[in-house]
């Protein structure tokens, strides 16, 4: 299946912090956000190392047998290795790390997918709303377990409590493989969106906006107007063709 993309970045500091530490890239075949944290200017430099060790995978040339999925994974582990040494030069950035939440188009027309942390990645597929990442956070956790409604977890006071992320140690991502469709979007967010803004409002904003830079200036918007504390970063992806 031949795939064509079309992808849209739009970010905002926040209505709180003064530095943004949300970096995200939309490439060719890569799409990838990452949300630092550590504090400036930790929390910048571990976002930055992330992107930079995936970036190369937009125009790598890819041998036979090439697999995505792997590919994704040696980049994410390479930043981890990265942040590690970065943490180890200076002990102002300890406790550095990063979210990472990436989708790689491959040869055959799959979207692979690698996520660590509480960003968040969400497929809008014929008019519905699914969320592709699972959330390393304790409340997350609170819901597997059945001692927490999905619904109150956005207001739990430890929401933000992340239960692993890219930080120079060991993680286990989570890794999947997609088959999109031609009409399909995903969206790759911060919680800076995802813990103000309903899955519903989300949606919605999917179905009323078909031009995805139109349609990720308007969920900023309604973050800020929500009066989000977080950086706030979307990044949309359309499938705006495909054919066998």
């Amino acid at each position: 299946m031949n795939v064509k993309l079309q992808a849209a970045i739009v970010t905002d500091v926040g209505l709180i912090r003064s530095n943004n530490e949300d970096l995200a890239h939309a490439g060719r075949r890569l799409f990838v956000l990452a949300d630092g944290m550590g504090g400036p200017p930790a929390g910048d430099l571990a976002s930055d190392i992330m992107i930079n060790s995936l970036t190369y995978l937009d125009d790598f040339e890819a041998p036979v047998g090439y697999d995505a999925l792997v590919a994704l994974r040696a980049g994410v582990d390479a930043a981890n290795e990265a942040i590690f040494a970065a943490a180890e030069e200076d002990p102002g950035r300890a406790g550095m790390g990063t979210t990472v939440t990436a989708l790689l188009l491959a040869d055959d027309g799959t979207l692979a997918l690698v996520h660590v942390g509480d960003s968040r990645g969400y497929r809008f597929r014929d008019g519905a709303l699914t969320q592709i990442t699972i959330d390393d956070t304790y409340v997350q956790l609170l819901v597997d377990q059945g001692s927490l409604a999905r619904e109150d977890a956005r207001h739990h006071p430890q929401r933000a409590l992340v239960t692993q992320a890219v930080q120079g140690g060991v993680f286990e991502p989570h890794c999947a493989v997609f088959e999109p469709q031609q009409g399909d979007r995903y969206l790759l967010c911060s919680d800076g969106l995802s813990d103000i803004i309903t899955d519903e409002t989300i949606e919605a904003t999917l179905r009323t906006y078909p031009d995805p830079l139109e349609c990720g200036q308007r969920l900023v918007k309604l973050t800020l107007a929500a009066g989000s504390p977080d950086n706030v970063t979307v990044l949309l992806v359309d499938v705006t063709a495909a054919s066998l």
